[in-house]
């Protein structure tokens, strides 16, 4: 049985509710800048963490005038994270193909050397003309540097539908089909939300994964990404700085110490930064306008920092 959060938690960004110096992540270095595209989505799901729907509109859509600035910043400052400043360039929404920029602004990413990560439920928005004709001629032109993260929350109609709809599990395959027959890079998003442990549901994934032909691995782990639920009304443990000792998890392996998030706010005249992709409405999450601003320490003061990032081990990020 879920216990309700205690409300005195998460309160203070420097300590606990229990007066413990509260754990806080430094930057490290960006190795994923995630673009949200706009909120709106074809479907609502029954625990969407950012509440998409066909009428969200709290993330208006991301332009190329919006996107270019960061893309500047990241040729300009790059080269002080090593390597060739080349990075993973992350699309999410809503749903990203209802963006009428979605391919130019996938192309902007990829013409500057970037690999390209873009999640989608695969349905009906992918499956319009105009964006499959932008899709297969970014894989002609960009082989290898393009994946897409298609959202199948189980591996059965059932579990699926029950998150996304009815038919959306049928919908969701045929656009698998699609993505299968001229050779996309694919991963599977699930939910760890259903009543079978970890080695059950990448079995269950592994025989749907046969039986479809897909290119892809049910047991590795950035292949098919199972993420635990979030809910941020249950009770979770806050995170104290001897967490890291004591639970044998280093902050560098957090996202907010290698990813950010760029958002365009419904009313707001520029995009903004977040420092999370999953703390997208709680205004300490926000971290300045620019890359250069944004890259201060991020203070674990959230549920989901709890749940999902140092307690679940997970990460949006490839």
């Amino acid at each position: 049985m879920n216990v309700i959060l205690n409300p005195q938690k998460f309160k203070d960004p420097r300590i606990t509710a229990k007066g413990e110096k509260r754990a806080q992540v430094f930057f490290k270095k960006l190795d994923t800048l995630w673009f949200n595209t706009g909120s709106q989505c074809n479907i609502e799901c029954a625990n969407c963490y950012i509440k998409s729907s066909p009428t969200a509109d709290h993330f208006i859509y991301l332009t190329p005038e919006d996107m270019a600035p960061y893309l500047d910043e990241i040729d300009e400052i790059g080269h002080q994270w090593g390597g060739n400043g080349k990075i993973e360039i992350a699309f999410t929404g809503g749903e990203p193909y209802l963006n009428p920029y979605a391919i130019r602004l996938s192309e902007m990413a990829l013409e500057r050397g970037h690999s390209l990560l873009v999640l989608t439920n695969a349905m009906k928005p992918m499956m319009r003309p105009r964006v499959q004709a932008g899709l297969l001629d970014l894989q002609k032109r960009f082989p290898g540097k393009m994946t897409l993260r298609v959202s199948l929350d189980h591996f059965t109609q059932a579990g699926h539908d029950q998150e996304r709809g009815e038919g959306s599990f049928a919908i969701a395959l045929k656009g698998l089909a699609w993505l299968t027959e001229h050779d996309f890079d694919l991963h599977i998003a699930g939910r760890a939300m259903f009543a079978e442990n970890d080695a059950q549901a990448r079995a269950g994934y592994a025989e749907l994964i046969a039986q479809h032909g897909w290119n892809m691995d049910a047991y590795n782990m950035a292949q098919v990404m199972l993420f635990p639920e979030m809910d941020e009304n249950i009770d979770v443990p806050e995170i104290t700085v001897a967490c890291w000792s004591i639970l044998d998890v280093h902050p560098d392996n957090m996202m907010c110490s290698n990813s950010r998030m760029v958002v365009r706010r419904k009313g707001e005249d520029r995009a903004a930064v977040l420092a999370c992709t999953l703390l997208w409405d709680d205004v300490q999450f926000e971290t300045g306008k620019t890359l250069k601003q944004s890259l201060g320490p991020v203070a674990l003061n959230h549920p989901h920092c709890s749940k999902f990032c140092v307690l679940g081990g997970a990460s949006c990020s490839v």
